[in-house]
C-alpha cells in the first residue's frame, strides 16, 4: 500500500499530543536499565535462525513483566511470539527481530532492534487508553535466512494490524531506505565416486558440476540487470582429494529491485546450474530454502512522521534526495510493507567504518552508542505511532485499510512462502 508523497502530505502534531509524547519518552528513561540491559545480553549470547530460544524467552519475560499478555510460540514457530497490551482500535504492530549471523553474531544489530521494539511497547501501552490503541510486539524470528515475518504474515497475526513499525541499526540515519527483493536457492549435485587416481574414468565428479555452474555464474555477471545481484557459497565440496567427489552442494543469494526482475534472474541462475549437472552427468536438485522476501515499499506518511521524531530527539537523518540511494540488502520486513503500512528507518550507530554484517559492526551493537540507538528508536517509534493514531486522517486512513484487507480477502503474492522454510 503507497501513501502520498512527502511533499503532499506531511505529518503534523495534534493538539494535546505534547503531554502524551513526554509520556512516552519518560517511560522509556524509567526503563533505560532494563532496555539497554536487554540489548547487551541479547547481544552477548547470539543464536541464528529458528534458535533464538534464549533471545525470545528475554524478550517475553520483560514484557511479561510490565503486563502484557504474551503468546509463544504462535505461527507454528518456537521462537515466534506476539505480545499485547490495550484495547483500542487501532492495533499497532512492533518488529522485534533477535536473530544473529552465524560466526559474526549480532553483526546486523537485532539485538537492538529486539530492545528498542520493547521500549516502544512499552511508552506506547503507557498512553494506549488516551489514544485508543492496542499495542502488538510480534517477536520475528529468522530474518536473515528463513523468513520469520513471512510465515507470521501467513499465519495471520498481521491481519488485524494497522501500522507496523521496526528500527534497524546501521552507520547512518535513514528514514525511507530501500532495499531489493530475495529469493535463496540450495543445489545439491550427485555424481559418483571413484578412486581419482586408479579408476577416474568411473567417476561423475560432482564438484566439477558446481564448477561449471559457478563459471556460468560468473560469465552471466556481465549480463545482468541493474541492481541483479547473485553471490553464493560451497557448502559441500567433497570428502577428499583422492575420491571423485560424489555429492557437492552449494547455497545463492538472488536479489533485484522487484519481482518480476527477481524472477527473471532465477530463471537464468537455474538454467546455469543445470548446465553444470549437464556437462557432467550429474543429477542435481534446487530446493528454495527461505521464502521469497519482497523490496521494501515503506508507507511515506509514517516515514515522515519517523523523521520528525529522529529530528526532535536530535539525531540528523540522510535528507530525502540522499536517502533514494542508500540500499540496505533485503528484509523480510519487505513482505510486511507489501501487506499494510509500514516502515523500516535505520537508526545510526557510531562504527567507524564498519558496515552491517561485519565483526566490527557487532563490536559497535554494544556501545553506548548503541544503547542510544536503543531508547531513540524506542521513542521515535512510539511517537510515530502515536502521531498516526491521534491525526483523525491517517487513523481513518489506517483503518479504512484493515477493512478493505478483510473484505477483499487479498493476499499479496509475497505474503506467501513458496518453497521449503
Amino acid at each position: 500500500m503507497r501513501t502520498t508523497p512527502p511533499e503532499e502530505h506531511s505529518a503534523s502534531e495534534e493538539p494535546g499530543s505534547s503531554a502524551l509524547r513526554d509520556r512516552c519518552r519518560d517511560v522509556v528513561r524509567r526503563n533505560e536499565a532494563a532496555l539497554t540491559g536487554l540489548s547487551r545480553s541479547i547481544h552477548a549470547e547470539p543464536e541464528t535462525a529458528f534458535a533464538e530460544h534464549r533471545s525470545a524467552a528475554k524478550v517475553a519475560d520483560l514484557l511479561a513483566e510490565h503486563g502484557f499478555t504474551v503468546r509463544t510460540p504462535v505461527a507454528g514457530l518456537d521462537t515466534a511470539l506476539v505480545a499485547e497490551r490495550g484495547s483500542g482500535d487501532l492495533v499497532v504492530g512492533i518488529c522485534a527481530e533477535y536473530d544473529a549471523l552465524p560466526q559474526v553474531g549480532h553483526a546486523c544489530g537485532h539485538n537492538v532492534i529486539a530492545a528498542s521494539a520493547v521500549g516502544a511497547a512499552l511508552a506506547l501501552a503507557d498512553v494506549a487508553d488516551e489514544a485508543g490503541l492496542t499495542v502488538r510486539l510480534l517477536g520475528t524470528p529468522a530474518e536473515e535466512t528463513g523468513g520469520g515475518k513471512v510465515l507470521m504474515l501467513e499465519a495471520g497475526l498481521f491481519d488485524d494490524v494497522a501500522l507496523a513499525l521496526m528500527v534497524h541499526p546501521g552507520p547512518e540515519d535513514v528514514c525511507l531506505p530501500s532495499s531489493l527483493a530475495i529469493t535463496d536457492l540450495e543445489v545439491h549435485y550427485t555424481g559418483r565416486a571413484a578412486h581419482a587416481a586408479a579408476a577416474p574414468e568411473l567417476g561423475r565428479n560432482a564438484a566439477d558440476a558446481l564448477t561449471v555452474a559457478q563459471v556460468a555464474i560468473g560469465l552471466l555477471r556481465q549480463h545482468l540487470e541493474p541492481q541483479q545481484m547473485v553471490h553464493g557459497i560451497v557448502t559441500e565440496g567433497g570428502a577428499a582429494p583422492n575420491i571423485v567427489p560424489a555429492r557437492t552442494a552449494a547455497v545463492y543469494n538472488l536479489r533485484a529491485a522487484e519481482a518480476r526482475s527477481l524472477q527473471r534472474l532465477e530463471n537464468r541462475i537455474r538454467a546455469c546450474f543445470e548446465a553444470g549437472a549437464t556437462a557432467t552427468g550429474c543429477a542435481h536438485e534446487i530446493v528454495q530454502i527461505s521464502p521469497v522476501y519482497a523490496e521494501l515499499t515503506c508507507d511515506h506518511w509514517l516515514s515522515e512522521a519517523y523523521r520528525r521524531a529522529i529530528t526532535d530527539l536530535g539525531r540528523e537523518p540522510l535528507d530525502r534526495s540522499t536517502e533514494r540511494g542508500r540500499v540496505i540488502g533485503s528484509t523480510d520486513m519487505g513482505n510486511v510493507t507489501r501487506a499494510l503500512p509500514a516502515i523500516h528507518p535505520m537508526i545510526a550507530v557510531e562504527c567507524g567504518d564498519a558496515v552491517n554484517h561485519q565483526a566490527e559492526f557487532a563490536a559497535a551493537c554494544a556501545t553506548p552508542s548503541a544503547d542510544r540507538a536503543v531508547l531513540d528508536g524506542a521513542v521515535a517509534m512510539a511517537w510515530t505511532a502515536l502521531a498516526a493514531g491521534l491525526d483523525g486522517t491517517q487513523r481513518a486512513r489506517l483503518l479504512a485499510g484493515v477493512d478493505d484487507r478483510a473484505r477483499e480477502g487479498s493476499t499479496e503474492q509475497f505474503c506467501t512462502s513458496g518453497g521449503v522454510a
